[in-house]
Protein backbone atom coordinates (compact mmCIF):
# COMPACT_ATOMS: atom_id res chain seq x y z
CA UNK A 1 0.00 0.00 0.00
CA UNK A 2 2.88 2.41 0.92
CA UNK A 3 4.64 1.63 -2.22
CA UNK A 4 1.58 2.31 -4.24
CA UNK A 5 1.01 5.87 -2.26
CA UNK A 6 4.46 6.85 -2.82
CA UNK A 7 4.23 5.62 -6.85
CA UNK A 8 0.83 7.72 -6.95
CA UNK A 9 2.87 11.06 -5.63
CA UNK A 10 5.56 10.44 -7.44
CA UNK A 11 3.25 10.56 -11.03
CA UNK A 12 1.08 13.19 -9.37
CA UNK A 13 4.54 15.26 -8.86
CA UNK A 14 6.05 14.23 -12.34
CA UNK A 15 2.60 15.40 -14.07
CA UNK A 16 2.64 18.62 -12.20
CA UNK A 17 6.26 19.26 -13.50
CA UNK A 18 5.12 18.07 -17.03
CA UNK A 19 2.23 20.31 -17.26
CA UNK A 20 4.41 23.72 -16.72
CA UNK A 21 3.58 26.10 -18.87
CA UNK A 22 6.37 27.69 -20.60
CA UNK A 23 7.59 30.95 -19.56
CA UNK A 24 8.09 33.67 -21.81
CA UNK A 25 9.51 36.81 -21.58
CA UNK A 26 8.40 39.73 -23.84
CA UNK A 27 9.63 43.34 -24.12
CA UNK A 28 7.22 44.89 -25.31
CA UNK A 29 3.27 45.06 -25.02
CA UNK A 30 3.08 44.55 -28.99
CA UNK A 31 5.45 41.63 -28.58
CA UNK A 32 3.63 40.23 -26.20
CA UNK A 33 0.14 40.18 -28.35
CA UNK A 34 2.40 38.46 -31.45
CA UNK A 35 3.80 36.08 -29.34
CA UNK A 36 0.39 34.86 -27.69
CA UNK A 37 -0.72 34.58 -30.83
CA UNK A 38 1.99 32.58 -31.76
CA UNK A 39 1.62 30.13 -28.91
CA UNK A 40 -1.92 29.59 -30.32
CA UNK A 41 -0.92 28.32 -33.61
CA UNK A 42 1.84 26.63 -32.12
CA UNK A 43 -0.70 24.86 -29.92
CA UNK A 44 -2.62 23.20 -33.44
CA UNK A 45 1.25 21.66 -33.78
CA UNK A 46 1.68 20.31 -30.29
CA UNK A 47 -1.54 20.37 -28.38
CA UNK A 48 0.29 19.53 -25.06
CA UNK A 49 2.44 22.74 -24.85
CA UNK A 50 1.61 25.10 -22.43
CA UNK A 51 2.68 29.18 -22.12
CA UNK A 52 2.55 32.23 -20.33
CA UNK A 53 3.61 35.07 -22.42
CA UNK A 54 4.92 38.22 -19.90
CA UNK A 55 6.04 41.65 -21.13
CA UNK A 56 8.39 44.00 -19.38
CA UNK A 57 9.15 47.34 -20.66
CA UNK A 58 12.39 48.07 -22.44
CA UNK A 59 14.26 49.65 -19.72
CA UNK A 60 12.55 46.99 -16.67
CA UNK A 61 13.60 44.02 -18.84
CA UNK A 62 17.35 43.92 -17.95
CA UNK A 63 16.86 44.16 -14.15
CA UNK A 64 14.07 42.12 -13.79
CA UNK A 65 15.80 39.31 -15.61
CA UNK A 66 18.96 40.24 -13.85
CA UNK A 67 17.31 39.68 -10.77
CA UNK A 68 15.42 36.48 -11.40
CA UNK A 69 18.36 34.32 -12.11
CA UNK A 70 20.60 36.03 -9.41
CA UNK A 71 17.75 34.47 -6.84
CA UNK A 72 16.44 31.61 -8.94
CA UNK A 73 12.92 32.86 -8.55
CA UNK A 74 10.15 33.08 -11.23
CA UNK A 75 13.02 33.09 -13.88
CA UNK A 76 11.65 32.44 -17.79
CA UNK A 77 12.04 29.74 -19.95
CA UNK A 78 12.46 31.83 -23.12
CA UNK A 79 13.74 35.51 -23.20
CA UNK A 80 13.64 38.11 -25.69
CA UNK A 81 16.33 40.58 -25.69
CA UNK A 82 17.52 42.93 -27.88
CA UNK A 83 21.60 42.25 -28.96
CA UNK A 84 22.99 45.54 -26.57
CA UNK A 85 20.79 44.14 -23.66
CA UNK A 86 22.28 40.56 -24.50
CA UNK A 87 26.10 41.78 -24.13
CA UNK A 88 25.40 43.10 -21.35
CA UNK A 89 24.73 39.54 -20.05
CA UNK A 90 28.06 38.08 -21.15
CA UNK A 91 29.82 39.76 -18.27
CA UNK A 92 30.96 36.55 -16.72
CA UNK A 93 29.53 32.87 -18.17
CA UNK A 94 26.87 33.19 -20.49
CA UNK A 95 23.39 32.64 -18.29
CA UNK A 96 21.94 31.36 -21.71
CA UNK A 97 21.31 27.46 -23.18
CA UNK A 98 24.00 26.80 -25.99
CA UNK A 99 21.81 26.23 -28.40
CA UNK A 100 24.81 25.37 -31.10
CA UNK A 101 23.95 21.99 -31.35
CA UNK A 102 20.43 22.17 -31.68
CA UNK A 103 20.83 24.48 -34.82
CA UNK A 104 22.94 22.57 -36.13
CA UNK A 105 21.04 18.97 -35.98
CA UNK A 106 17.68 21.29 -37.71
CA UNK A 107 20.30 22.56 -39.94
CA UNK A 108 19.01 25.94 -39.75
CA UNK A 109 22.12 28.39 -39.29
CA UNK A 110 22.07 28.80 -43.25
CA UNK A 111 18.60 30.26 -43.22
CA UNK A 112 19.22 33.13 -41.23
CA UNK A 113 20.87 36.50 -41.86
CA UNK A 114 24.57 35.66 -40.98
CA UNK A 115 25.06 39.16 -39.80
CA UNK A 116 22.28 38.97 -37.62
CA UNK A 117 22.96 35.36 -36.25
CA UNK A 118 26.90 36.11 -35.40
CA UNK A 119 25.60 38.86 -32.86
CA UNK A 120 24.44 35.94 -30.72
CA UNK A 121 27.45 33.89 -31.09
CA UNK A 122 30.71 33.71 -28.59
CA UNK A 123 33.60 31.42 -30.11
CA UNK A 124 31.68 27.54 -30.80
CA UNK A 125 28.39 28.58 -28.23
CA UNK A 126 25.26 30.24 -30.03
CA UNK A 127 23.01 31.82 -27.29
CA UNK A 128 20.19 32.93 -29.81
CA UNK A 129 18.08 33.27 -32.89
CA UNK A 130 17.70 36.57 -34.22
CA UNK A 131 14.20 38.38 -34.97
CA UNK A 132 15.20 41.31 -36.65
CA UNK A 133 17.42 42.64 -39.90
CA UNK A 134 17.58 45.73 -38.10
CA UNK A 135 18.88 47.73 -41.37
CA UNK A 136 19.06 51.49 -41.21
CA UNK A 137 17.53 53.39 -43.88
CA UNK A 138 16.18 57.06 -44.70
CA UNK A 139 12.34 57.94 -43.76
CA UNK A 140 11.58 61.11 -44.97
CA UNK A 141 8.53 63.40 -45.37
CA UNK A 142 7.70 63.05 -48.93
CA UNK A 143 4.90 65.85 -49.03
CA UNK A 144 7.77 68.55 -47.16
CA UNK A 145 10.63 67.53 -49.84
CA UNK A 146 7.91 68.68 -52.40
CA UNK A 147 7.50 71.89 -50.53
CA UNK A 148 11.17 72.67 -50.57
CA UNK A 149 11.39 71.55 -53.98
CA UNK A 150 14.31 68.76 -53.32
CA UNK A 151 14.55 65.01 -53.33
CA UNK A 152 15.70 62.18 -51.82
CA UNK A 153 17.62 62.05 -55.22
CA UNK A 154 19.45 64.63 -54.49
CA UNK A 155 21.37 63.06 -51.57
CA UNK A 156 23.74 60.34 -52.71
CA UNK A 157 26.65 61.03 -50.40
CA UNK A 158 26.94 62.23 -46.94
CA UNK A 159 28.73 65.36 -48.47
CA UNK A 160 25.45 65.86 -50.71
CA UNK A 161 23.37 65.54 -47.28
CA UNK A 162 25.47 68.21 -45.73
CA UNK A 163 25.11 70.28 -49.19
CA UNK A 164 21.08 70.16 -49.36
CA UNK A 165 20.82 70.45 -44.99
CA UNK A 166 22.70 73.82 -45.43
CA UNK A 167 20.46 74.82 -48.25
CA UNK A 168 17.42 74.26 -45.85
CA UNK A 169 18.94 75.10 -42.48
CA UNK A 170 19.18 78.98 -44.56
CA UNK A 171 15.84 79.21 -44.95
CA UNK A 172 15.20 78.15 -41.16
CA UNK A 173 14.70 74.47 -41.48
CA UNK A 174 15.91 71.43 -39.98
CA UNK A 175 16.93 68.59 -42.16
CA UNK A 176 17.19 65.75 -39.42
CA UNK A 177 17.70 65.31 -35.71
CA UNK A 178 20.48 63.39 -33.97
CA UNK A 179 20.69 61.00 -31.94
CA UNK A 180 23.49 59.02 -30.10
CA UNK A 181 22.71 56.13 -31.75
CA UNK A 182 24.25 57.51 -35.34
CA UNK A 183 27.35 57.31 -33.95
CA UNK A 184 27.75 53.77 -33.95
CA UNK A 185 25.63 53.14 -36.98
CA UNK A 186 27.78 55.53 -39.21
CA UNK A 187 30.87 54.59 -37.69
CA UNK A 188 29.70 50.91 -39.18
CA UNK A 189 28.76 52.20 -42.31
CA UNK A 190 32.26 53.59 -43.10
CA UNK A 191 33.83 50.06 -42.00
CA UNK A 192 34.98 51.26 -38.44
CA UNK A 193 33.92 49.23 -35.16
CA UNK A 194 33.61 49.71 -31.55
CA UNK A 195 35.71 46.71 -30.69
CA UNK A 196 37.98 44.27 -32.12
CA UNK A 197 38.24 40.62 -32.20
CA UNK A 198 40.52 41.08 -28.84
CA UNK A 199 37.90 43.31 -27.13
CA UNK A 200 39.57 46.75 -27.26
CA UNK A 201 37.65 49.63 -28.10
CA UNK A 202 38.07 51.93 -31.13
CA UNK A 203 40.76 50.18 -33.31
CA UNK A 204 39.62 52.44 -35.71
CA UNK A 205 39.72 55.53 -33.51
CA UNK A 206 40.86 58.60 -36.14
CA UNK A 207 37.82 57.31 -38.32
CA UNK A 208 35.19 57.29 -35.11
CA UNK A 209 36.98 61.07 -34.33
CA UNK A 210 36.29 61.79 -37.68
CA UNK A 211 32.72 60.33 -37.42
CA UNK A 212 31.95 62.51 -34.53
CA UNK A 213 33.29 65.65 -35.90
CA UNK A 214 30.88 65.36 -38.97
CA UNK A 215 27.86 64.86 -36.66
CA UNK A 216 29.26 67.74 -34.61
CA UNK A 217 29.13 69.59 -38.32
CA UNK A 218 25.93 69.08 -38.70
CA UNK A 219 24.59 70.60 -35.35
CA UNK A 220 26.80 73.68 -36.08
CA UNK A 221 25.73 73.83 -39.43
CA UNK A 222 21.74 73.77 -38.00
CA UNK A 223 21.39 71.15 -40.59
CA UNK A 224 20.34 68.91 -37.66
CA UNK A 225 19.86 69.24 -33.95
CA UNK A 226 18.99 66.86 -31.27
CA UNK A 227 15.82 66.48 -30.00
CA UNK A 228 14.41 67.73 -27.05
CA UNK A 229 14.59 65.27 -24.81
CA UNK A 230 17.76 63.97 -26.46
CA UNK A 231 16.79 60.95 -28.33
CA UNK A 232 14.55 60.03 -31.32
CA UNK A 233 13.17 57.11 -29.18
CA UNK A 234 11.01 59.30 -26.83
CA UNK A 235 7.23 59.52 -28.32
CA UNK A 236 7.42 63.30 -27.03
CA UNK A 237 9.94 64.21 -30.06
CA UNK A 238 6.77 62.93 -32.66
CA UNK A 239 4.17 64.66 -30.94
CA UNK A 240 6.71 67.80 -31.10
CA UNK A 241 9.51 68.20 -33.44
CA UNK A 242 7.59 65.53 -36.26
CA UNK A 243 3.79 66.27 -35.97
CA UNK A 244 5.56 70.22 -36.11
CA UNK A 245 7.23 69.23 -39.32
CA UNK A 246 10.31 70.54 -37.87
CA UNK A 247 12.36 67.44 -39.46
CA UNK A 248 12.23 66.33 -42.54
CA UNK A 249 14.05 63.09 -42.60
CA UNK A 250 14.62 60.51 -39.66
CA UNK A 251 17.41 58.04 -40.19
CA UNK A 252 16.03 54.85 -38.23
CA UNK A 253 16.00 51.19 -38.59
CA UNK A 254 13.28 49.10 -40.26
CA UNK A 255 11.69 48.27 -37.61
CA UNK A 256 11.29 52.43 -36.84
CA UNK A 257 9.74 52.66 -39.88
CA UNK A 258 7.12 49.87 -39.57
CA UNK A 259 6.66 50.22 -36.18
CA UNK A 260 7.42 53.54 -34.26
CA UNK A 261 6.26 56.62 -37.13
CA UNK A 262 3.27 54.45 -37.72
CA UNK A 263 2.16 54.23 -34.40
CA UNK A 264 3.42 57.56 -32.72
CA UNK A 265 2.06 59.82 -36.32
CA UNK A 266 -0.61 58.02 -38.06
CA UNK A 267 -2.07 61.55 -39.33
CA UNK A 268 1.09 61.52 -41.40
CA UNK A 269 0.15 58.29 -43.98
CA UNK A 270 1.04 58.77 -46.97
CA UNK A 271 3.59 61.76 -46.31
CA UNK A 272 6.78 59.52 -46.14
CA UNK A 273 9.04 58.15 -48.40
CA UNK A 274 11.54 56.23 -48.02
CA UNK A 275 15.56 55.79 -49.04
CA UNK A 276 18.95 54.16 -48.35
CA UNK A 277 21.73 56.19 -46.53
CA UNK A 278 24.12 58.08 -48.50
CA UNK A 279 27.54 57.00 -49.79
CA UNK A 280 30.57 58.47 -47.75
CA UNK A 281 33.34 58.77 -50.62
CA UNK A 282 36.08 60.71 -48.33
CA UNK A 283 39.53 59.30 -48.30
CA UNK A 284 39.22 58.15 -44.42
CA UNK A 285 36.38 55.72 -45.03
CA UNK A 286 37.37 52.37 -44.85
CA UNK A 287 34.52 50.95 -46.98
CA UNK A 288 31.26 52.93 -47.36
CA UNK A 289 28.17 49.86 -46.95
CA UNK A 290 25.03 50.10 -48.08
CA UNK A 291 23.82 50.49 -44.48
CA UNK A 292 24.36 49.35 -41.20
CA UNK A 293 22.28 48.47 -37.94
CA UNK A 294 21.73 49.00 -34.60
CA UNK A 295 19.87 47.13 -31.95
CA UNK A 296 17.76 44.06 -32.75
CA UNK A 297 16.07 41.31 -30.82
CA UNK A 298 16.78 37.85 -30.73
CA UNK A 299 15.39 34.81 -28.69
CA UNK A 300 17.07 32.56 -26.29
CA UNK A 301 16.63 30.17 -23.76
CA UNK A 302 17.95 30.25 -19.79
CA UNK A 303 20.01 27.24 -19.45
CA UNK A 304 18.61 27.25 -15.77
CA UNK A 305 14.80 26.19 -17.42
CA UNK A 306 13.43 23.55 -16.77
CA UNK A 307 11.29 23.05 -19.97
CA UNK A 308 14.19 23.15 -22.21
CA UNK A 309 12.67 20.59 -25.07
CA UNK A 310 9.26 22.78 -24.88
CA UNK A 311 10.99 25.81 -25.11
CA UNK A 312 13.50 24.87 -28.06
CA UNK A 313 10.49 23.02 -29.93
CA UNK A 314 8.73 26.58 -29.81
CA UNK A 315 11.37 28.47 -30.04
CA UNK A 316 12.74 26.69 -33.41
CA UNK A 317 8.97 26.72 -35.02
CA UNK A 318 8.46 30.50 -34.11
CA UNK A 319 11.95 31.70 -35.85
CA UNK A 320 11.45 29.67 -38.65
CA UNK A 321 7.65 29.07 -39.39
CA UNK A 322 7.23 31.26 -43.07
CA UNK A 323 3.68 32.60 -41.64
CA UNK A 324 5.22 33.57 -38.34
CA UNK A 325 8.05 35.59 -39.82
CA UNK A 326 5.41 36.99 -42.15
CA UNK A 327 3.30 38.16 -39.37
CA UNK A 328 6.36 39.87 -37.45
CA UNK A 329 6.36 42.24 -40.61
CA UNK A 330 2.86 42.73 -41.26
CA UNK A 331 1.67 43.46 -37.57
CA UNK A 332 4.19 46.31 -38.00
CA UNK A 333 7.16 44.59 -35.97
CA UNK A 334 9.99 44.22 -37.68
CA UNK A 335 11.77 42.62 -41.12
CA UNK A 336 12.93 39.23 -40.25
CA UNK A 337 16.68 37.73 -40.23
CA UNK A 338 14.58 34.44 -41.75
CA UNK A 339 15.69 34.28 -45.38
CA UNK A 340 13.27 31.94 -46.58
CA UNK A 341 10.67 34.06 -45.60
CA UNK A 342 11.78 36.97 -48.06
CA UNK A 343 10.51 35.42 -51.10
CA UNK A 344 6.76 36.37 -49.71
CA UNK A 345 4.80 38.52 -51.45
CA UNK A 346 3.25 40.55 -48.33
CA UNK A 347 7.17 41.36 -47.47
CA UNK A 348 7.47 43.12 -50.52
CA UNK A 349 4.20 44.68 -50.79
CA UNK A 350 3.72 48.42 -50.94
CA UNK A 351 3.39 50.28 -48.15
CA UNK A 352 -0.04 53.32 -48.21
CA UNK A 353 1.97 54.69 -44.92
CA UNK A 354 4.98 55.24 -46.92
CA UNK A 355 3.36 56.59 -50.01
CA UNK A 356 3.08 52.96 -51.79
CA UNK A 357 6.54 52.27 -51.25
CA UNK A 358 7.51 48.73 -50.86
CA UNK A 359 9.74 49.14 -47.02
CA UNK A 360 10.66 45.11 -47.89
CA UNK A 361 12.04 45.64 -51.11
CA UNK A 362 14.15 48.57 -49.67
CA UNK A 363 15.59 46.13 -47.16
CA UNK A 364 16.41 43.76 -49.20
CA UNK A 365 18.40 46.17 -51.31
CA UNK A 366 20.59 47.22 -48.32
CA UNK A 367 20.51 43.58 -46.40
CA UNK A 368 23.15 41.84 -48.62
CA UNK A 369 25.90 44.23 -47.50
CA UNK A 370 25.51 44.67 -43.62
CA UNK A 371 28.79 45.26 -41.74
CA UNK A 372 29.52 42.52 -38.81
CA UNK A 373 29.84 43.21 -35.56
CA UNK A 374 32.37 42.35 -33.15
CA UNK A 375 29.53 41.34 -30.11
CA UNK A 376 31.68 41.97 -26.90
CA UNK A 377 30.05 42.07 -23.10
CA UNK A 378 30.79 45.96 -22.87
CA UNK A 379 28.97 46.82 -25.78
CA UNK A 380 26.23 48.13 -23.75
CA UNK A 381 28.19 50.28 -21.61
CA UNK A 382 29.95 51.74 -24.37
CA UNK A 383 26.03 52.79 -25.98
CA UNK A 384 24.89 53.66 -22.64
CA UNK A 385 27.99 56.28 -21.97
CA UNK A 386 27.58 57.31 -25.36
CA UNK A 387 24.05 58.37 -24.87
CA UNK A 388 24.28 59.10 -21.75
CA UNK A 389 27.50 60.81 -20.92
CA UNK A 390 29.27 62.09 -24.19
CA UNK A 391 26.51 62.63 -27.11
CA UNK A 392 25.15 65.86 -26.14
CA UNK A 393 28.23 66.98 -24.54
CA UNK A 394 30.16 66.61 -28.06
CA UNK A 395 27.18 67.78 -29.55
CA UNK A 396 27.14 71.08 -27.52
CA UNK A 397 31.11 71.53 -27.49
CA UNK A 398 31.42 71.01 -23.82
CA UNK A 399 33.86 68.06 -24.99
CA UNK A 400 35.95 67.93 -28.26
CA UNK A 401 35.08 64.31 -30.14
CA UNK A 402 38.80 63.49 -29.65
CA UNK A 403 39.02 63.96 -26.19
CA UNK A 404 36.00 62.09 -25.55
CA UNK A 405 36.65 58.91 -27.16
CA UNK A 406 40.11 58.94 -25.76
CA UNK A 407 38.26 59.26 -22.31
CA UNK A 408 35.14 56.43 -23.34
CA UNK A 409 38.08 54.57 -24.81
CA UNK A 410 39.93 54.37 -22.33
CA UNK A 411 37.55 53.59 -19.47
CA UNK A 412 35.90 50.66 -21.63
CA UNK A 413 39.71 49.37 -21.81
CA UNK A 414 39.83 49.19 -18.97
CA UNK A 415 36.81 47.33 -17.96
CA UNK A 416 34.67 50.54 -16.80
CA UNK A 417 33.29 50.73 -13.23
CA UNK A 418 29.97 48.94 -13.35
CA UNK A 419 29.35 45.64 -12.46
CA UNK A 420 29.30 42.44 -13.56
CA UNK A 421 27.89 38.62 -13.24
CA UNK A 422 24.73 37.50 -14.60
CA UNK A 423 22.78 41.01 -15.64
CA UNK A 424 23.42 44.19 -16.34
CA UNK A 425 23.91 47.98 -14.58
CA UNK A 426 23.48 49.67 -17.90
CA UNK A 427 21.04 50.26 -20.31
CA UNK A 428 20.41 50.40 -24.00
CA UNK A 429 17.70 52.21 -26.64
CA UNK A 430 14.16 51.22 -27.59
CA UNK A 431 14.44 48.92 -30.53
CA UNK A 432 13.13 45.35 -32.37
Amino acid sequence: MKQLLALSILLFSFASVAAEPVKIWISSVQDKQYYEEMVKRYQKIDPDFKAEVAAFGFMEMPDKLSVAMKTGIGTPDIVQLDEIVYSMFLRGPAPFLDIADRVKKADIAKDFHPQRLALFKQDDALYGLPQSISAYLIFYRKDLFEEFGISADDIQTWDDLKTLGSDLAAEGQKLMPLDPSYFEVLLRQRGGRLFDEEGKAFPDFDLAVDTLEYLKSLQDAKIAGMPDRGTIFDPVFFSGDVENNEVLAIIGADWYGLDMIQSFCPSLEGKWGIATLPKWTDKKTKKSFKSATFAGQGLMIYKGSKNVDKSWGFMEWVMTDKEANVARFVNRNSFPAYKPAWSDARLLATNQYFANESLGATILSVSEELPMINMNAKRGMAVFLMREKYFASIMMGYQKPAEALKELKKMLDNGGSMGGGEGPDDKGPQDK
